[in-house]
């Protein structure tokens, strides 16, 4: 007997008197049945606050950028956790936008619901109105956020207003035959409960119909009192049948797949073979394969076997696969899809051929400055394109960067990966400290302070003083620091006493950038790459004063001129 799904239909219906007027927007998502299952369907439904004719766009970005996103966000998260994320995300954008208008605003009132399993989880702010119709029962279940001046209405909380956003969350049992209605504020005065439940009920079957008159009524009735001309929009989702059961949660849904054996070089797992091992720790095993049928390399990486019961563990290695699917940059190791299902837990990634920056290093001791800033300036883009995806790496140092024959740089290990207050940042600190210190992290982490991109700005300069020194930056080594009196400790050692191609420019934005002190380093990542720049290096020596470099030829050349004036003045007597 097959097991029953989640099934919706859905109806829509949108009356403005002018089309410039249209500041409202709506959509329901269907994805297939993957995401179906373990990210669910979508209604959203947005109106901008503003009349400006740029700004009006707000509310429509808001339903495309939070469909885009949220279908993007790791399986392993729940619905609550990816859709805060994606929601504080789009505030933060509007609220950008808002701030580089000189008039109107990227402000909009936003409700989203996700339908997954046997719940409804609803996502609301601003003034936008959700309803369910369950029988004869019609109950909103937003709450509106409007403020009272001069007899308007104004949202008192949306996307874009402020840089933070205070979301309002439900999660709401489903039955079926439940009918949700999303609507606008602009229905405020026009239709009585009792019509929506008998408009809706006239003929619940076609759902485009029932948004009709919905439509046509509320037009109606605003005509006769006279304010007619705001928008209406009418959004009717209805549950047609329901799961016999809560669906897997992600992490039971990839538990279905075990975690491989140890492997060694000629076994054979889901057509590819292993050519050889590259790493075994704790955690995790990496192996160089071949798939027998296209013959290309790449690399397999899988959970630790003795690490089959820490799901924790598990939960982490999967957004170690997002990672490196989602992040697009030719400075992060692409994942590479496998040519047949997978029987275990695994990832594939492209192998690339060449060595690590350490054995670059040795290779190469007579690299010059412009060389090495190159290697840096690549590394950096990898690390910002991590950031832009509010990703830290936490494990920046020379042993994971690999540098293919043609001098390209490749990030290529996400064991300590983590996303940005997602769960705070205990759980950054942890996966380093579980993974292990190195003499580039950043001192917060020995210390157990908060991290963020600094902490990747630290490591990453840390590893540039390293590639253009062969030193570090303190005598003491970070990971040995054990209170905060030991930061009174490190005094940074100049990178131009050990390298004097070390320009003026870069050693004091390594100085900055290395701080003990978190708050002090570059605000940005940018203005720390922009100092790396081999075209800036060596201008600091080419614009400073004569005088500051040889002061005592400079005062003796002017004592010589005023000798000579002065003879002049005698002989002209």
């Amino acid at each position: 007997m097959a097991t029953a799904r989640l099934a919706l239909s859905y109806g829509q219906a949108f009356v403005a008197p002018e089309r410039r007027r249209h500041r409202s927007s709506m959509s329901v998502c269907l994805p297939d049945d993957g995401q179906m299952g373990t990210k669910g369907a979508c209604a959203l439904i947005s109106d901008s606050a503003s009349r400006h004719a740029l700004a009006k766009q707000a509310g429509d970005l808001s339903v495309r950028g939070f469909l885009a996103d949220y279908y993007s966000t790791p399986e392993h998260w729940d619905v609550k956790a990816a859709a805060t994320r994606v929601l504080r995300s789009l505030n933060a954008w509007c609220h950008g936008q808002t701030r580089q208008m000189q008039d109107g605003s990227y402000v909009s009132s936003l409700s989203t619901m996700v339908f997954l399993g046997r719940d409804a989880h609803l996502f609301h702010v601003g003034d936008t109105l959700v309803f369910r119709l369950r029988g004869a029962e019609f109950e909103q279940l937003s709450r509106d956020h409007v403020t009272d001046l001069g007899g308007y209405r104004y949202p008192a909380r949306a996307l874009g207003m402020d840089a933070t956003i205070d979301i309002d969350y439900a999660q709401v049992p489903l039955k079926q035959g439940d009918i949700f209605l999303l609507t606008t504020q602009g229905v405020r005065g026009t239709l009585m409960p009792s019509d929506y439940v008998g408009l809706i009920r006239q003929d619940a079957s076609d759902l485009d119909a029932a948004c009709e008159r919905l439509a046509e009524a509320a037009r109606a009735r605003a005509g006769e009192r006279g304010y007619g001309s705001d928008p209406f929009c009418f959004q009717l989702v209805r549950i047609d049948e329901l799961p016999d059961e809560t669906p897997d949660t992600p992490s039971r849904v990839y538990g279905d797949l075990p975690i491989p054996p140890e492997f060694v070089p000629g076994d054979r797992v889901d057509g590819l073979e292993v050519e050889e091992v590259l790493s075994r720790t704790a955690h995790s095993r990496v192996y160089r394969v071949r798939d027998v049928h296209s013959q290309r390399e790449c690399v397999l990486k899988a959970p630790s076997p003795e690490l089959s019961t820490r799901n924790a563990y598990l939960e982490h290695f999967l957004l170690q696969q997002w990672v490196v699917e989602r992040v697009h940059s030719p400075f992060v190791v692409r994942v590479i899809e496998p040519s047949r299902p997978r029987r275990y837990l695994y990832y594939l990634m492209r192998h690339v051929d060449g060595m690590t920056l350490t054995e670059w290093a040795r290779r190469h001791p007579q690299a010059s400055l412009g060389q090495r800033l190159d290697i840096a300036m690549q590394l950096g883009k990898a690390v910002q394109a991590l950031h832009h995806r509010d990703l830290l790496h936490q494990q920046v140092h020379p042993d994971n960067v690999l540098i293919d024959p043609h001098g390209q740089v490749v990030l290529a290990d996400f064991s300590a990966c983590h996303l940005r207050d997602v769960d705070g940042h205990r759980r950054s600190r942890q996966l380093v400290q579980q993974v292990g210190l190195n003499e580039h992290s950043a001192p917060e982490y020995a210390l157990d302070d908060e991290v963020g991109r600094r902490s990747d700005q630290y490591a990453l300069a840390s590893t540039v003083y390293w590639l253009v020194t062969g030193d570090l930056p303190y005598a003491v080594p970070t990971d040995k620091l054990r209170t905060h009196t030991d930061l009174e400790q490190l005094g940074y050692r100049s990178a131009r006493g050990r390298n004097p191609e070390v320009g003026v420019e870069l050693d004091d934005a390594l100085r900055r950038a290395l701080d003990p002190q978190r708050s002090l380093r570059f605000r940005r990542l940018s203005e720390f790459l922009y100092s790396l720049r081999p075209s800036r290096q060596g201008r600091g020596e080419r614009t400073s004063p004569r005088v500051l470099k040889e002061p005592a030829n400079f005062w003796q050349g002017i004592a010589g001129i005023l000798l000579i004036l002065l003879v002049l003045s005698w002989l002209l007597r």
